[in-house]
């Protein structure tokens, strides 16, 4: 009881290190807004104040609930770029132009990391579950944050993959219809399949568990 009590405290951990379900909804909500405003109104413009709005709202709500505000900080700074693009150029679609410039950054970074064998998911990971960096001591512990890491280049390099020839054919509804399926199932999936690794692979080894 108390191991299997263990591996969901750690698996909570892990999907809050990562987003958690509050940081998706505070990220998804307002594209998914935009998009619904842009085929009532038509209107770039309302669209953008639609979304931006509520994400105004999303970052009150959780200072009323005394909430992190972290991911809806980030989550209002994103649709103000948003807002900016979209309006500066009067394509509906560079609403979701930010979203793809950060899938190909982090995609970038998260393959670099994994190249200097300083995978990100173990930056990450490693510090909730009191092994900090000591995992780096241990090739076998090392090779299970680099196979977690690729899960998410995989996430980013698919979620480019079929987004981006929709911006570039202005397909506005299919773009952001994409930008929904490819958000909260794929992270949620990919969180997932990045706890599995993680609890089914090998165990820091024991000596560098009791020496710091």
């Amino acid at each position: 009881m108390t191991e299997a009590h263990d591996h969901e405290a750690d698996k909570a951990k892990i999907v809050n290190a990562l987003g958690g379900k509050k940081g998706l909804i505070d990220s998804g909500l307002p594209a998914l807004v935009f998009l619904v405003a842009f085929n009532l109104t038509k209107d770039v413009k309302q669209a953008s104040y639609a979304a931006l709005g509520l994400s105004l709202i999303l970052t009150l709500i959780r200072l009323v609930k005394r909430e992190t505000i972290q991911h809806a900080i980030s989550g209002v700074i994103g649709v103000v770029v948003c807002f900016w693009l979209a309006n500066r150029s009067g394509n509906a679609e560079d609403f979701y132009l930010p979203g793809l410039w950060t899938n190909a950054i982090y995609g970038v970074a998260y393959v670099v990391s994994i190249l200097v064998r300083w995978p990100v998911i173990g930056l990450i990971v490693g510090p909730l579950l009191e092994e900090n960096l000591r995992w780096r001591k241990d090739p076998a512990r090392t090779k299970v944050y680099i196979k977690a890491t690729w899960l998410w280049v995989g996430m980013f390099a698919i979620r480019l993959l079929v987004q981006y020839p929709l911006y570039l054919a202005e397909n506005v509804n299919a773009l952001g219809t994409a930008r929904l399926i490819m958000g909260y199932p794929l992270f949620i999936a990919t969180a997932w399949a990045t706890w599995l690794v993680i609890k089914s692979g090998p165990k820091l080894r024991e000596d560098l568990r009791v020496n710091p």
